[in-house]
């Protein structure tokens, strides 16, 4: 059994039940909120929803935010299998980026719990476009981790076309993190892994621009 495609529940190590009551509150957010977007994912997402371009640009697109710090493949697969997939306004694109967490799992466990996700998505929600982003590098320097991630990246490659309404877009490619000594700049990344507000700008402002042509095709297909 694949941990990473085996959808797991975080153990409340610090009995403040705070994860759980986010998962709660989310749930509650799909069954009242009427989203056009959803974002789901780990605190690079979560931390999104505080950055200037969502309040400039992304916010106008009535979006929900599904991030929760820490999350790994098996925690997001968990949270989608009970309930936050469960809208009552069903959206029109979900996004997702998850991976970086799945420390111990080699990149063809952590592909395969992406993989699981998207399946669940396109089951539960067949109308909504996925925009699946490619996990950003991290650390100062080239590193294991940053070379598991890449492997991640490349190997999904040939994943997503298995899904008809997924695509792939690769942040790095567009926000250019790595420079060309193979460094990443603490303006982008405060701790060479979490975003600053330049950072946010740089990898989002692409996803933003695709959501637009995404969101105007499907208001023009409406017509």
């Amino acid at each position: 059994m694949n941990p990473a495609a085996t959808a797991t529940e975080v153990e409340d190590i610090h009995e403040d039940r705070r994860w759980i009551d986010i998962h709660q509150r989310y749930v509650g957010e799909a069954n009242d909120k009427e989203p056009e977007v959803v974002f789901i994912g780990d605190s690079l997402i979560q931390s999104l929803e505080q950055s200037e371009i969502w309040e400039k640009k992304i916010s106008q697109f009535h979006c929900l935010n599904f991030g929760i710090g820490g999350d790994t493949t098996q925690n997001v697969l968990w949270r989608l299998e009970n309930g936050e997939l469960d809208f009552t306004t069903p959206p029109k694109v979900i996004i997702l980026l998850c991976g970086t967490n799945n420390h111990g799992h080699t990149p063809e466990q952590v592909v395969a719990g992406l993989e699981a996700i998207l399946r669940l998505i396109s089951e539960k929600q067949p109308q909504a476009a996925i925009i699946i982003l490619t996990i950003p590098p991290r650390g100062h320097k080239p590193n294991p981790v940053r070379e598991k991630n890449a492997q991640i990246n490349s190997l999904l490659h040939g994943v997503v076309p298995n899904f008809p309404k997924a695509q792939l877009f690769d942040i790095d490619k567009a926000a250019r993190f790595v420079q060309s000594d193979g460094t990443i700049n603490h303006h982008d990344m405060y701790d060479y892994l979490h975003l600053t507000k330049i950072g946010y700008w740089k990898a989002f402002e692409p996803v933003y621009e695709l959501l637009e042509q995404i969101l105007i095709t499907d208001k023009v297909d409406e017509k």
